[in-house]
């Protein structure tokens, strides 16, 4: 008995591994497919992209080695300085010289002129680690109003309406599994609702993308050009795809092809049947979170701790690929291990590793 239940850890940590591997290997490839024409305009060369996809993955191996031998504990230890840590990096990117603001938003700012960082990635593993240590002594409400609005608010502000989207569902996934009341989450998602509600109709540039949404005829080579060639992409792939490397809409029709809405791109090489096929490696990962997690106390850290990465992993795959198939306006939040991107793909790394360490802990227990 003790060796069939050894056995069955050992399996999903490597199960977990190796979809990492195959997800971003896979993810590699199309940033190439995707990136190649407006790399080779932008910088003279067609591998500018995927070479600095390839960079940033191998750190993140690296840091996915190094989390899935780190304590567990430790992440407990240092959670409540990683959690205002992240929030004086969210407050950071306002602060002139050091932020930068691009297209409108300030959500990057520069790591000694060399490397642009995006602190919100980092700010929703902090989240979760922070959560994870403060649900397991209790699940007061107006403390969890005010911790989960403080983030909440800064990503308004910068504005990134989809990580504000992804710092909620982790903030009421947690608050769930970890037993809050029910009448006390759909009382304060009514007021996330609105808070939603109000940065969407107080921003022009929001509010222009949700008319988009429900009128894309409104402004064809305007405010609707980007979903309009997205679906353009969506139906040339049909049943099986264009072939590698036949996507057309990847010859700079596709703003962000590469990042955000590099699943159309997927969608019109491989076709249908090769998306379909990739969102059941990525629904094979999710369901390997949650087991992993569901081996642990309901209520302990290490269990709050799985669920929320496997929530944070889940919310934002959803949302990616919600938004390319026009079920919810676009908004901007890249498919974990698969788009280009540093800041999002390393630290999605260290949250696999994180999982990995849970798994073969709960062998060795």
């Amino acid at each position: 008995m003790t060796e069939k239940k050894e056995k069955r850890f050992v399996s999903s940590a490597v199960v977990l591994f190796l979809l990492t591997v195959l997800i971003s290997s896979l993810g590699l490839l199309f940033v190439f497919e995707s990136s190649v024409a407006e790399s080779f305009l932008t910088f003279g060369t067609a591998y500018h992209y995927v070479k600095s996809q390839a960079m940033w993955l191998v750190l993140g191996y690296v840091i996915l080695f190094v989390a899935s031998f780190t304590p567990i504990k430790l992440w407990k230890k240092f959670s409540p300085i990683f959690f205002f840590g992240a929030l004086i990096t969210l407050v950071l990117v306002f602060i002139p010289h050091i932020g930068l603001k691009l297209n409108g938003a300030n959500r990057w700012f520069s790591l000694f002129g060399l490397v642009t960082i995006q602190p919100v990635e980092f700010a929703k593993l902090a989240l979760v680690t922070f959560f994870a240590t403060w649900m397991t002594k209790h699940q007061r409400l107006m403390p969890f109003a005010f911790l989960t609005s403080m983030p909440t608010l800064l990503l308004i502000l910068q504005p990134d309406l989809g990580s504000t989207l992804i710092f909620l569902a982790i903030a009421f996934g947690m608050y769930f599994v970890a037993g809050g009341e029910m009448k006390y989450i759909f009382t304060i998602a009514a007021v996330g609702l609105l808070f939603v509600t109000i940065a969407i109709f107080s921003s022009p540039y929001r509010l222009q993308r949700v008319t988009t949404f429900f009128n894309p005829e409104l402004d064809p080579l305007g405010s609707s050009f980007h979903i309009r060639q997205i679906t353009l992409a969506l139906g040339q792939g049909g049943w099986f795809g264009q072939g590698i490397g036949e996507s057309k809409q990847k010859h700079n029709y596709i703003p962000e092809a590469s990042s955000d809405s590099i699943l159309a791109i997927v969608a019109e090489e491989i076709g249908f049947v090769g998306v379909i096929t990739i969102s059941f490696i990525y629904l094979a990962y999710i369901i390997t979170g949650f087991r992993i997690s569901l081996k642990y106390e309901v209520g302990s850290f290490e269990y709050l701790l799985g669920l929320g990465i496997t929530i944070w992993f889940s919310a934002q795959t959803l949302l990616n690929i919600a938004a390319v198939v026009a079920l919810v306006p676009l908004t901007g939040i890249p498919l974990p291990l698969f788009s280009s991107g540093g800041s999002a793909l390393v630290m999605i790394m260290l949250a696999t590793g994180i999982l990995i360490k849970l798994a073969k802990s709960s062998e060795a227990s």
